[in-house]
């Protein structure tokens, strides 16, 4: 059974497929911060972010605060690896500009 109505769960598979989406498009943007299996994990976001909208209405409130709570982190964690990333690369572009 599909009940799809507008909840937390909706507003989550949102955010869920914004990041993966800002994930995949990356490469495009910055593509010497992007990496090969950026694609894997932003089609597992995708699908993780489509189950939650449609199955989320069977969550009760603990486990939707626990959804809530990895989200965020996997998010957080996402942007710091990005911009990590960004850093290696302003990093390595000085080095190699310093050899020459």
């Amino acid at each position: 059974m599909i009940n799809f109505s507008f909840g937390p769960n909706i507003f989550l598979g949102i955010i869920v497929s914004l990041g993966v989406l800002i994930l995949y498009f990356l490469r495009n943007v910055k593509p010497e911060v992007a990496r090969d299996e950026d694609i894997f994990f932003a089609t597992i976001g995708l699908l993780y972010s489509c189950i939650l909208m449609i199955h989320g209405w069977r969550l009760d409130p603990i486990l939707l605060f626990s959804q809530v709570l990895i989200i965020v982190t996997v998010l957080v964690a996402g942007w710091e690896n990005i911009r990590l990333r960004g850093l290696i690369a302003n990093m390595a572009k000085l080095t190699k500009e310093k050899r020459k």
